[in-house]
């Protein structure tokens, strides 16, 4: 009770609001505080008829509780939600219409295995994906590798590269071409947000040769990413599955027949592996017949 007074009082810096927030007196907010003060041996609080200061010391001690604190509020969630089972609600988010079919028969199988864990999906942006982990509005979301700053899973999917050209470029015509072509045209660039771990496996600053590769405009979205190259601003390499799932008539696809395949899975935040996470994982990896995690 003493470090949670001590953490509310240096959030709210004031007597009476602490106490409201955990349902006591002033007086005894002021009980526990001298009671930490005395364990530390030095004042945490600089208290005039006017304000509620943090002393240097207070200070320390709040920044170095708030992550312990933290910690320990997710390992008692974490034992919570094993102790009752797979329940709740799990929100799950496809990145690109072709990840959704292997989705869906995770969703399948989890549904199957715990009929008490509703499963909400909805469909995420380039430009948001992150963001909708981040903020909390997606729990899982399956996506391109590599994700940086995620938990991943197993590759659930595996596709061959492939180089996106307008219908009239000069490439359009070749059965495959290499990498390295991509030094002898602008390259269409991801949006900002994009993670740089990413962007460099999709859009690299060099060939594999070490030869710059001109970086071409930054597009907003998939779909306009391939409106600039339909456009001739542009050369973008792509998954196979673009072939069917982005079909146009102002666009080509040239297999790359020395690119390494792109791979797709599911993340998510470390911090956040829950137990509804972990099974969700599991059905996904033996839905699509790979290897699950631990």
């Amino acid at each position: 009770m003493e470090i949670e007074a001590f953490l509310t009082l240096a959030e709210e810096l004031h007597f009476g609001r602490t106490a409201e927030r955990l349902r006591i007196t002033t007086g005894r907010v002021s009980q526990l505080i001298k009671k930490v003060e005395r364990r530390v041996g030095g004042t945490l609080f600089e208290r005039t008829s006017r304000a509620v200061r943090l002393t240097e010391i207070g200070r320390q001690l709040a920044d170095d509780l708030v992550p312990l604190v933290a910690g320990m509020e997710e390992a008692l969630r974490r034992a919570t939600d094993a102790s009752r089972g797979v329940t709740g609600e799990l929100r799950v988010a496809f990145l690109g219409e072709w990840t959704a079919p292997v989705l869906l028969k995770a969703v399948g199988l989890f549904n199957r295995r715990h009929p008490d864990c509703r499963v909400e999906v909805r469909e995420v942006q380039l430009s948001n994906s992150r963001a909708s982990l981040l903020d909390g509005v997606v729990d899982v979301l399956i996506a391109s590798y590599p994700f940086d700053g995620m938990a991943c899973g197993p590759v659930l999917l595996t596709e061959k590269r492939v180089l996106a050209v307008a219908a009239g470029h000069p490439l359009a015509g070749e059965e495959s071409v290499s990498v390295e072509v991509l030094a002898e045209h602008p390259v269409v660039q991801y949006p900002e947000v994009t993670s740089v771990a990413f962007k460099r496996d999709r859009t690299p600053d060099h060939t594999p040769s070490g030869r710059p590769v001109p970086r071409g405009p930054v597009g907003g979205s998939f779909s306009e990413m391939l409106t600039l190259v339909a456009m001739g601003r542009g050369v973008l390499p792509v998954g196979e599955h673009s072939r069917r799932y982005y079909p146009r008539p102002d666009v080509s696809y040239v297999p790359i027949h020395d690119a390494q395949p792109i791979e797709r899975g599911l993340v998510w935040l470390v911090g956040r592996t829950t137990e509804r996470i972990r099974e969700f994982v599991r059905a996904a990896t033996d839905a699509a017949g790979k290897p699950s995690i631990a």
